[in-house]
């Protein structure tokens, strides 16, 4: 699948609740994170499209599970940000059983796509939703964001440590460094993508 797919991304539907999602059919892929990890830029970037998902320089600012309606029955869902502590607590919980509830009821997710910022990857969150995806077998593809502010030699050294760290995993999970500003790592992001989509059994539950 070229990038071309993705590019032909629309917005869907804001869902300020679990129960408010799209129907559950075809294959959705979620971009998930830490906040301000680069969700939103990443979503923007594969798809070519500048405004396609709301960003902001302000941790928390996506509150919503935002779906993207890709061709055919595929669908891209950008997440509530976790881990951000000046949220109210009351709506960080709220974005958390939401979160949870996406997360173990949505028989149509076939991946996720997991952003850590380059500089400050496996979080204690971080560890906890691939704990979370590894109990309930979602493949996890992990973007290393904005390593253009990194060089080269300690961004591929932590992009080693992260691959040495996700081995101790049950998990079908891949790790590869990711820029939205410099546009690196795209091909590499999107064919991974493609590959989660077509090859989801909706049946089963689970890439094949």
């Amino acid at each position: 699948m070229k990038r071309d797919y993705l590019q032909r991304a629309e917005f869907l539907i804001s869902a300020a609740k679990y129960s408010q999602s799209p129907a559950d059919e075809g294959a959705e892929i979620a971009f998930a994170g830490r906040s301000n990890a680069g969700k939103s830029s990443a979503i923007n970037v594969l798809c070519n499209q500048k405004n396609l998902a709301r960003t902001s320089k302000t941790p928390g600012r996506t509150q919503l599970l935002n779906f993207f309606q890709l061709e055919g029955d595929y669908r891209l869902v950008d997440l509530p940000g976790y881990g951000y502590a000046k949220v109210p607590e009351a709506q960080r919980k709220k974005w958390e059983v939401e979160l949870g509830r996406y997360l173990a009821e949505r028989k149509s997710l076939c991946g996720l796509v997991l952003m850590m910022d380059c500089r400050h990857p496996m979080t204690e969150h971080d560890d906890r939703l691939l704990e979370f995806a590894a109990y309930y077998q979602r493949p996890v593809h992990i973007l290393l964001t904005k390593s253009d502010k990194l060089k080269n030699g300690p961004a591929n050294s932590t992009l080693h440590q992260v691959e040495k760290a996700i081995n101790g995993y049950s998990l079908d999970i891949s790790v590869q460094l990711f820029s939205a500003l410099k546009r690196r790592g795209l091909e590499q992001a999107s064919e991974r993508i493609a590959v989660l989509l077509e090859d989801f059994n909706p049946e089963s539950g689970s890439s094949v």
